[in-house]
């Protein structure tokens, strides 16, 4: 069964007047693993920006969509989707009750479904990755269990697909997701300043259990 797949992160002595900084490092680690191979220039850039009060139940006080393509109107569009730019707008007010989200995207290898008989066509697709700076109030302290900052990566599906019969294609395409996902873990830990980091599934299983037996099996 796809389990919710997380990565969190801890500073050491961290302050709130650092997360802002913390996020666009974070950010950018993703940002170069995202665009790696890749002439989307969208994938280095926010897709969206929201602001939660107090906790996940109340409405974002602050929201922003950001379009990266044709669709957009001016130069303007695109740019405050810089990570930086996007970091600063949505922070400009840190407090200690918010939590503060960046929605980003990376390309992974996907199946689609395939008739009766035949084997699922896989296709590189964007996969949207939200990362989250926690304020030390928000959710009655909820970063001591999620990190200063989570990156929450959706279901675990594209790196712990559940068929035992994978085909020589399927097994290279799960290969190079895992690869992705163990790369932008390493990155942030050589480059972000981090005192820990824990990869994690919301149903606790043994994530790292999960991945070395798949890729075991891959091998």
């Amino acid at each position: 069964m796809a389990d919710q797949l997380y990565l969190s992160v801890w500073y050491p002595n961290f302050r709130l007047e650092s997360l802002p900084a913390a996020l666009v490092s974070v950010l950018r680690q993703f940002a170069v693993i995202a665009r790696d191979g890749q002439a989307n220039s969208a994938l280095g850039r926010v897709a969206a920006a929201s602001v939660y009060p107090i906790d996940w139940t109340e409405s974002p006080i602050y929201q922003r969509i950001y379009v990266n393509d044709e669709r957009a109107q001016s130069s303007a569009d695109t740019e405050g989707s810089i990570i930086e730019n996007a970091v600063k707008e949505a922070t400009e007010q840190l407090h200690d009750d918010m939590a503060y989200e960046f929605e980003m995207s990376w390309m992974l290898w996907l199946p689609e479904a395939a008739g009766a008989g035949l084997d699922a066509v896989w296709r590189l697709e964007p996969w949207r990755v939200k990362i989250t700076g926690f304020g030390p109030e928000f959710d009655a302290g909820s970063y001591e269990q999620n990190g200063q900052i989570r990156v929450d990566f959706g279901l675990d599906s594209p790196w712990v697909l559940e068929d035992e019969e994978l085909s020589e294609d399927a097994a290279e395409r799960i290969k190079h997701n895992v690869e992705k996902l163990l790369a932008f873990t390493l990155s942030v830990e050589k480059h972000c300043g981090i005192s820990s980091r824990l990869l994690w599934t919301e149903s606790g299983e043994p994530l790292a259990e999960k991945l070395i037996a798949r890729l075991q099996r891959l091998n």
